[in-house]
């Protein structure tokens, strides 16, 4: 079954948009499954769970953290993680980059933005952003690559809402790779669309979505 549907989701999904399949709370037979059918990068939204899969399961997967970061937990996953979506704030992106730094590596992180109408969810405002990248320290962070944007719309039926606010995160994307990323070739990801929205994100300019319940069934 997640076979079948990994082939749906990809089958919707152009060559040059990057799948992350969200295997948040699902057990390793269905990570090993997906992974069977060729899929490599998975998403966890939990450290201690991203953790022990990285320990236990083939080690060519690429493991993107995908849920809020706290900075005391940045040191579990740094040894191994590929790509982290949430940074929201300096002191978390300082403490990726002592952590890359004590790991000999450089780790990939996106820039999160709330551009839903929910005040739950985490993000910087456009501002926030700017601000963070104009900081002179921010020059200094020599073990972090920005290599783009992420943000999650509002959970709503209205389309034209979903569609205005992946329309406001790839705006951001646009400027900042103007602004601050121009001569940097690796700052080209707009990860956006779950799920429920994927598809409308990739219309507005997604080059990332992350994919859970359209592929391992509802949590």
């Amino acid at each position: 079954m997640i076979k079948e549907d990994l082939k749906k989701v990809r089958n919707n999904i152009p060559n040059d948009v990057t799948l992350v399949a969200v295997s948040k709370t699902k057990p390793n037979s269905d990570i090993l499954e997906a992974y069977k059918a060729g899929q490599r990068i998975f998403g966890e939204n939990k450290v201690q769970e991203c953790v022990e899969k990285h320990e236990s399961l083939p080690k060519d997967i690429n493991w993107h953290l995908i849920g809020h970061l706290q900075t005391n937990k940045v040191k579990y996953i740094a040894p191994f993680v590929a790509l982290i979506h949430a940074v929201d704030s300096f002191k978390l992106l300082k403490e990726i980059n002592k952590q890359a730094k004590k790991n000999n590596r450089t780790i990939d992180c996106l820039l999160q933005f709330h551009i839903a109408q929910e005040e739950s969810k985490f993000g910087l405002s456009f501002i926030e952003a700017q601000e963070l990248l104009g900081l002179p320290e921010f020059v200094e962070l020599q073990n972090v690559s920005v290599i783009g944007v992420m943000g999650m719309a509002t959970f709503t039926e209205n389309e034209e809402q979903v569609r205005e606010e992946f329309q406001a995160l790839e705006n951001y994307f646009n400027v900042l790779k103007s602004h601050f990323f121009k001569f940097n070739d690796a700052f080209k990801t707009i990860s956006m669309g779950m799920s429920g929205d994927y598809q409308i994100a990739i219309e507005e300019g997604s080059t990332m979505v992350r994919v859970g319940s359209s592929i391992f069934g509802n949590r």
